[in-house]
């Protein structure tokens, strides 16, 4: 896997990612930079599980899930891409394509009598993440939905948690983070150190605004942050929606992370439970 690639998945792409997790991404990409593929064997594995083996629901044994008491228990953990091709996490990640095809699995299951979204995930890519939201949040009424946090829940981890019917948190686990991130690597000087020039040749005056081999222009940020900010909008009025609470609240969050019972708190949880304590919980509710 290139480089370029990885960097393509983090710079000049908005993000709804914990600060801190995308700044060990950054320095583990930048550890990379002479690095031009990962392993064969890593290739192969991904591809071996790149089969989804789609069936009629109910009757496809290759789910991504596993069933517990008719319990589907739903894996969403590490970083969060739009696209893996896997149906369970991979290398880190777990991929909204994998996400939403179980679950829609589960739902017409008839042997899944609840559904449990088993989260541990500092958010990761905005494409895609809130298509998978709505389609979870519709899907209310249907069967139980619960998010149980194993441990934590940040920024497009917990808009999918704010969809299920309840979340739970650990007492030492957290939500919240709900905000939007844009990086952009301006690379013009070091390319300039080098001995390099870039020169774009372009049809239309904003094509080239945002590549990092120059400088980002005040006009090109004003637009950037105009695109950020309804992307902040529709998560602030997403997880307002999914909580039953107002956007007020939700906006003067900050984007700040919530350990516990302070999330309860503030309602964006629904109570403190160490993850097999949930687990029980839902077991009891529904048998």
């Amino acid at each position: 896997m290139k480089f370029e690639f990885l960097a393509q998945r983090l710079f000049n792409t908005p993000l709804a990612i914990h600060p801190g997790k995308a700044e060990v991404i950054m320095a583990a990409l930048s550890d990379r930079l002479g690095l031009s593929q990962i392993s064969r064997n890593s290739v192969r594995m991904m591809d071996d599980e790149d089969k989804y083996g789609f069936a009629e629901p109910g009757s496809n044994n290759r789910v991504g899930y596993d069933l517990v008491g008719g319990v589907a228990i739903i894996p969403v953990c590490g970083t969060l891409v739009q696209k893996l091709g896997t149906l369970r996490p991979f290398s880190g990640m777990s991929g909204y394509d994998g996400i939403r095809q179980n679950f829609l699995t589960a739902i017409a299951d008839p042997n899944v009598k609840a559904i449990m979204l088993d989260i541990d995930s500092p958010g990761g890519e905005v494409s895609g993440c809130f298509d998978l939201v709505d389609t979870i949040y519709k899907s209310r009424g249907t069967k139980p939905i619960w998010s149980v946090l194993n441990e934590s829940a940040f920024s497009a981890a917990y808009a999918i948690a704010s969809a299920a019917d309840r979340i739970y948190v650990p007492r030492t686990g957290g939500v919240g983070s709900i905000g939007v991130i844009w990086m952009h690597m301006d690379w013009s000087k070091a390319l300039t150190s080098a001995g390099y020039k870039v020169t774009f040749i372009t049809f239309g005056e904003c094509k080239a605004d945002g590549h990092p081999e120059i400088p980002l222009s005040g006009e090109a940020l004003e637009r950037f942050q105009k695109d950020i900010d309804q992307m902040g909008e529709l998560f602030v009025s997403t997880v307002a929606r999914n909580r039953n609470i107002s956007a007020k609240v939700v906006r003067n969050t900050q984007a700040a992370t919530y350990m516990g019972a302070a999330g309860v708190n503030l309602g964006l949880a629904d109570g403190v439970l160490a993850p097999d304590a949930a687990f029980r919980a839902l077991l009891a509710e529904i048998n």
